[in-house]
């Protein structure tokens, strides 16, 4: 039995064929379209798809932004607005005619590195997503931690610890509050830092790199940056105490964050007493689609 993962991101969606061992068998990829009937339609067409090059059917499952409530089933929480209050899971199964698996996003990509990557062999493991927005997802034992009602590692949403004055309330989130992580610490806080710092728009990667080149604004942006990516962190370690942080999308590409970011957590964790693991998603882009497909445990 072959295990299909689809990842429903912002502006596309992947699916994608695995086999027992892990390894890709087929992956195609199409447009978000940003309506809610033909996301459905879109879905099940890449789950034929993926099915047909991979030769056979398999489980299904499928990552996406916000939470499935456990006591509805709808959706929630998702910043693709379309989807919430919508029951993505039970429409999605009746097109495709099988029973489809749904879970966060940033838990299908701690679910695949606890597996077989950077989290490996971890008893607790928190994944990071920092890209667009911010996610987290924790797996335990190898097993998502979802929560009561569905709330588990929706870390996004706090507000930003140990706020200095000039941080403070901090910028408006699209969820309706000031100072979230998801406007802070995400690879479009950094975009907002740098154009209040210097009056210009640069994407990410450009800002990276004119930090290297010795622009002062990005050099302040990005010192700026991995401070609040390790109070953010800090009060992670100070809750659950992880053995290993795993860091996702496209800020996690930056190595410059690594080599500072220990020192910023231990210095806000509680006594001075962490010693833990930060590392890159071993299967950096392709793990939300391979956790996907993990929601259904592999069958030889």
């Amino acid at each position: 039995m072959i295990q299909i993962g689809v990842d429903f991101g912002g502006t596309k969606i992947e699916a994608a064929a695995l086999d027992a061992e892990g390894r890709f068998l087929s992956r195609v990829r199409a447009p978000n379209p940003g309506a809610y009937d033909q996301a459905i339609r879109a879905v099940r067409d890449l789950v034929v798809r993926a099915e047909g090059e991979a030769g056979a059917q398999g489980t299904i499952g499928v990552g996406m932004p916000g939470s499935v409530s456990p006591r509805d089933g709808r959706l929630y929480n998702a910043n693709a607005t379309f989807l919430n209050g919508r029951h993505f899971r039970e429409d999605l199964s009746a097109a495709i005619g099988r029973e489809v698996r749904v879970a966060n996003d940033a838990n299908c990509l701690a679910l695949s590195e606890a597996v077989d990557g950077a989290a490996a062999g971890a008893r607790v493991a928190f994944a990071v997503i920092v890209g667009t927005g911010v996610g987290g997802g924790l797996c335990v034992d190898g097993r998502i931690v979802e929560g009561a009602n569905g709330l588990g590692g929706e870390w996004g949403h706090v507000p930003l610890p140990w706020m200095r004055a000039d941080e403070f309330p901090g910028p408006d989130c699209w969820c309706g509050r000031q100072g979230c992580l998801d406007v802070l610490i995400s690879g479009t806080g950094l975009q907002h830092d740098y154009r209040r710092r210097s009056g210009a728009r640069l994407n990410g990667p450009a800002i990276i790199a004119a930090a290297r080149s010795g622009d002062s604004a990005a050099l302040a942006c990005l010192h700026a940056y991995v401070d609040r990516l390790g109070r953010a962190l800090a009060m992670l370690a100070n809750t659950l105490d992880p053995d290993v942080f795993v860091l996702g999308g496209g800020m996690s590409n930056v190595p410059e964050i690594y080599a500072r970011l220990p020192e910023v957590i231990a210095a806000h964790a509680f006594g001075g007493l962490w010693q833990g693991r930060i590392e890159p998603a071993r299967w950096g882009d392709s793990s939300g689609v391979r956790g996907a497909a993990r929601l259904w445990p592999a069958q030889a």
